[in-house]
């Protein structure tokens, strides 16, 4: 990771936990940081063989804006200043004295809008062909912090996995099995499916449902069960059979619902 962007990650990281959040929903230390460098390198002044940069800097901040981070404004100050001396070093800039990074209140400023204003001042052993000192800061840069990244989308919902239903039409009515047991058909209260047919046995069949499948056995009833016009004892049951018990028709289906 390069000196500059260590820097920044220290000004990001200044502010973490509760405070950070509130923080940087107005001015972000690493933004004051970027805004800095490029008034320096717009502020650049050439000699013979030097490129001399201001080395004083002003930050105007509203007042809520310097009161989110007075407990921490020191370090804050350290660290920019830090961040101006490392950009003068890799871009070979002069600095007459070491960069001083000073903040004040400007009560016309809206929360997130702060200004710059730079100054080049002339050290007692400044070089012959150092710039004079300037009286005054420079003119106001004015700028607007951008506002926080968009929260991002929530994932949708997973889809929910479609669930089989097994379903008995009995006569035209719909009635859903449960699976993982046997159930028994007949004319008994005490079947799982109750046919009021006087040619139903009282315990004529069940269902069985083996590893996913299911099957159809006749409990030796008295007029038997009969599919496709046959009388059988076991029926393999897929989506869509029919078969008959005593005298009413019962189809067998598969649903995903």
């Amino acid at each position: 990771m390069s000196v500059l962007r260590s820097l920044e990650s220290k000004l990001e990281s200044l502010f973490e936990g509760v405070f950070g959040r509130a923080f940087r929903t107005n001015v972000q230390p690493v933004e004051l940081a970027r805004k800095l460098v490029k008034e320096m390198d717009d502020h650049r002044n050439v000699s013979v063989s030097r490129v001399y940069v201001p080395n004083e800097y002003t930050i105007y901040l509203a007042p809520q804006d310097r009161e989110q981070f007075a407990g921490y404004e020191e370090s804050l100050r350290d660290e920019l200043q830090e961040y101006l001396a490392e950009h003068a070093r890799r871009e070979h800039y002069v600095l007459l004295t070491p960069p001083k990074v000073k903040f004040e209140i400007d009560d016309d400023l809206d929360v997130g809008v702060f200004g710059i204003a730079v100054r080049l001042v002339r050290g007692a052993r400044a070089p012959q062909d150092a710039p004079q000192s300037e009286l005054s800061p420079g003119a106001t840069m004015v700028y607007k912090a951008p506002p926080p990244p968009p929260e991002p989308e929530p994932e949708p919902e997973p889809e929910p996995e479609p669930v089989e239903k097994v379903i008995l039409v009995v006569d035209g009515a719909r009635r859903e099995l449960d699976g993982g047991r046997t159930l028994t058909i007949g004319r008994s209260r005490d079947c799982d499916i109750q046919i009021s047919d006087p040619n139903v046995s009282r315990r004529h069949a069940e269902i069985k449902e083996t590893n996913g499948g299911y099957t159809l056995v006749d409990l030796d009833s008295t007029n038997g069960v009969e599919h496709a016009g046959k009388q059988v004892k076991t029926l393999a049951l897929e989506d869509g059979t029919s078969f008959t018990i005593g005298s009413t028709e019962i189809v067998f289906s598969r649903e995903l619902g």
